[in-house]
């Protein structure tokens, strides 16, 4: 009701996962509490947090909450496991607790699923998560789903990642009705694999809020044909990291062409404003990274690579999909666009077994 709501617990962020962890992962949480007015909790080892929260100038200004193990960058699923206290399981653990709102790591992936799975588990009704990113089309971005959280995955699976992604462009493009298109190898109704070729009839034959307007190709996915790009997670990370691919080689090649002559050099220069625009609309940093959505709770994804300012970027999209109440309007999408198939609680089967070990962690500020 009105005037009753309960403001979000801070963001968890985990400072131990990343090739630069924890430096960079310190200093992009400092500056978004510093520049952006986030709210943050700083998970990891604390002398380390500490020793780089001195460094900043910003000691005790951030809450700390100790983990004694994290994962690492080539640890798979498995180590979610066998490392009950990383910094990762203690996050969700926060989040359980409501002692915070959002995880932000960028850690192994498979890791971050894997745990985020067992400790925060998926929301009534979905069978599997997803995650979703943001490619850098215009007018506007298209959200891409799943891009690599599940790589088998059934033809109602890819109905429920549509709401997934309805729900998800709505709060973090502000669209009120996300065009919704499937990724396959032809925009005909007929083209495709078994799994495509189902899941398009079930997609036409329409679930409230979900705006399904047909099969889109490879070559439409920076286009902007679409708001929502629906696919499993095989062929979802398979496009994602051939898109980053052609995006590093064309930046590669501009930034070549601009210092190969003093001619190319004074153009740029006259075309700085234009150049820098569209270097930060094709850096992965600037969307903060992707978004394992089903779950009971917000977990972010940044890059394994990502510096401080992407790490910025992602606790301010925790932010703000918190405060856009992701966690509900996904609630409410999958309950409108459950098809037949999932009419008994279908999800609860593939739940991971209850985190048994609630304890809470040690925590300085």
């Amino acid at each position: 009701m009105p005037g009753s709501a309960v403001s979000p617990g801070p963001v968890a962020v985990d400072t131990m996962g990343g090739d630069h962890a924890p430096d960079e992962i310190v200093a992009g949480a400092v500056a978004a509490v510093r520049e952006h007015g986030a709210r943050l909790v700083l998970v990891g080892q604390a002398p380390r947090i500490k020793q780089q929260l001195d460094r900043l100038g910003f000691a005790g200004q951030i809450p700390i909450a100790h983990a004694d193990e994290a994962l690492a960058m080539d640890e798979g699923a498995l180590a979610s496991r066998r490392k009950p206290r990383s910094s990762i399981a203690i996050a969700c653990r926060l989040i359980r607790q409501n002692r915070a709102s959002a995880l932000v790591s960028a850690g192994t992936t498979a890791g971050i699923v894997a745990t985020s799975r067992l400790r925060l588990r998926g929301q009534h009704g979905v069978t599997r998560p997803a995650i979703a990113v943001t490619l850098p089309t215009l007018p506007r971005p298209t959200v891409l789903l799943d891009a690599g959280a599940t790589a088998d995955v059934k033809p109602e699976t890819l109905v429920q990642f549509a709401a997934l992604g309805t729900a998800y462009a709505q709060v973090r493009l502000g669209v009120d009705r996300p065009r919704v298109g499937l990724l396959t190898i032809g925009s005909e109704p007929g083209k495709g694999n078994k799994l495509t070729r189902r899941a398009y009839e079930l997609l036409n034959a329409g679930h409230p809020g979900i705006e399904f307007v047909g099969n889109i190709e490879g070559d439409d996915l920076l286009a902007g044909k679409v708001d929502v790009v629906v696919t499993d997670g095989f062929t979802g990370n398979v496009a994602l990291k051939t898109l980053e691919g052609a995006v590093r080689l064309v930046l590669t090649d501009v930034q070549a062409a601009i210092a190969s002559s003093r001619r190319a050099r004074m153009g740029a220069a006259m075309q700085r404003r234009p150049l820098r625009e569209l270097r930060d609309r094709l850096d992965s940093g600037t969307y903060g990274g992707g978004v394992l959505l089903g779950l009971n709770g917000t977990v972010v994804i940044a890059h394994g690579a990502s510096n401080a300012r992407a790490i910025t970027s992602a606790c301010v999209l925790a932010h703000d999909l918190v405060h856009g109440n992701i966690v509900e309007r996904i609630r409410e999408q999958v309950a409108a666009a459950r098809t037949p198939r999932f009419g008994r609680r279908h999800g609860d089967r593939d739940q991971p077994a209850p985190d048994k070990d609630e304890s809470a962690p040690d925590s300085t500020s």
